[in-house]
């Protein structure tokens, strides 16, 4: 588990430059005067909880040394200490998102990512009590983040537990724009669940649409897109559309940043014009 610590001139070497053998350190040059300071420190220490890294916190005001050897030239100014090792960090307040990013750089895992590749690594395995449980482990963990909810209406889903399903769906905050574009993803989701209810037709086309969606039901995306653009390419009005619009509720599902996203969004324009 991370630490958040005061640092100063005379514990400078031991508690930064050695602990960063073990561990990333953030030094965080800091001043009680400065407001941003106030709000960064926070956001700090919590994500030092979550990535198993120290946070040194130096009053400049208190150190005037140590801000001269590393040029401080302004407040909060985040610099980042490995293998004993002085790098550049970032000056100001960066938005949570994007310091999470600076440490996945790093090569650094939060507990919530760990939850996540255990949880991948069940589910891969075929194993659905294993699944349950590292599912159960992730809610307790993180009862109320969107990304474990949105997880979670997925699995049950998955295994057929519609309302279940729905049920995490409708605890999902949707303020975030993201967020709400995948939660209708999700909803959207359920609509091919209930299409496999429904009586099957005897022809090539409806068999790889039921395909497509037991895919994309089962989180395997990249065949779903596949199925469902061999559809498009041979009948558009197959289903009103059904289809296209199958694969823009996936786009939703995997985000814009995702490359299967970008790869078939390319594919399924070149389809269409």
């Amino acid at each position: 588990m991370g630490q958040s610590i005061t640092v100063t001139q005379a514990n400078f070497e031991t508690d930064v430059l050695v602990q960063s053998v073990d561990q990333v350190v953030l030094v965080d040059f800091y001043a009680t005067w400065c407001g941003p300071c106030q709000i960064l420190k926070p956001m700090l220490e919590k994500l030092a909880q979550e990535y198993d890294i120290t946070v040194a916190k130096i009053d400049i005001d208190q150190n005037p040394e140590l801000a001269k050897a590393f040029r401080v030239e302004g407040v909060p100014d985040v610099r980042i200490v490995s293998q004993g090792q002085v790098m550049e960090g970032f000056v100001g307040v960066l938005p949570e998102p994007q310091i999470r990013e600076l440490l996945t750089k790093l090569g650094l895992k939060s507990t919530l990512d760990q939850a996540f590749d255990a949880l991948d690594a069940v589910q891969a395995s075929g194993d659905v009590a294993a699944t349950q449980a590292a599912l159960t482990d992730l809610l307790t963990q993180f009862p109320d983040n969107p990304a474990v909810l949105m997880t979670a209406a997925q699995v049950y889903l998955g295994q057929g537990s519609v309302d279940l399903a729905r049920q995490y769906i409708d605890l999902i905050p949707t303020e975030d724009r993201s967020i709400a574009h995948a939660v209708d993803g999700l909803r959207e989701l359920i609509a091919l669940h209930d299409t496999l209810a429904e009586p099957a037709e005897d022809n090539p086309l409806e068999l790889a649409y039921r395909r497509a969606c037991e895919a994309t039901l089962a989180a395997d995306y990249d065949t779903a897109l596949a199925e469902f653009l061999v559809i498009v390419q041979q009948d558009r009005q197959f289903r009103n559309d059904g289809a296209r619009k199958a694969m823009l509720t996936v786009f939703k599902l995997l985000g814009d940043g995702d490359d299967l996203t970008t790869t078939y969004r390319k594919r399924l324009m070149q389809s269409l014009y």
